[in-house]
């Protein structure tokens, strides 16, 4: 006689791999959104960086909607020596750039990024994302959590 699994002891078995796989699969996920909120908030820092050399040498901050335009976006590549060496985009979306607005009387600006994780606790963190973000980025943020960078 053939030693066999029943029907009982697979369907318990496959039950345990499902129930498995759905408290892993949400945790992983999880991961890789902290994983690209932390590379925008680099990206950020860097665009800030850029942003203090580019005013230490022109008096001023670039003008608005430079992350939308790949032309404004001259000034952090093109120049000798460059601010930037690649303009960072968004890293799930390559055509998305960060939300850039600076103050009229040119002395503050405001930098801003789309996040996914809804539960970072981050202090830079602004509830409601402005309501121009999708005019300047083309980007709607479905979590209408931003990160800010501030003037340092």
């Amino acid at each position: 006689m053939k030693k066999a699994f029943t029907l009982i002891e697979l369907l318990v078995v496959i039950a345990i791999i499902s129930l498995l796989s759905a408290l892993i699969l949400p945790n992983y996920m999880g991961a890789r959104e902290r994983t690209r909120d932390t590379q925008r908030k680099s990206d950020l820092k860097q665009i800030q960086k850029a942003l203090e050399m580019y005013r230490q040498d022109t008096g001023s901050y670039p003008t608005n909607n430079f992350v939308k335009e790949s032309a404004g976006l001259q000034w952090l590549s093109n120049p000798s020596p460059a601010y930037l060496k690649k303009v960072p985009t968004d890293p799930l979306k390559s055509t998305y750039y960060y939300y850039y607005v600076k103050t009229v009387d040119a002395l503050d600006y405001q930098l801003l990024a789309c996040l996914e994780n809804v539960g970072d606790k981050d202090d830079n963190i602004i509830d409601k994302c402005p309501d121009d973000f999708a005019t300047y980025t083309g980007f709607t943020c479905s979590s209408k959590m931003c990160y800010e960078v501030k003037v340092p």
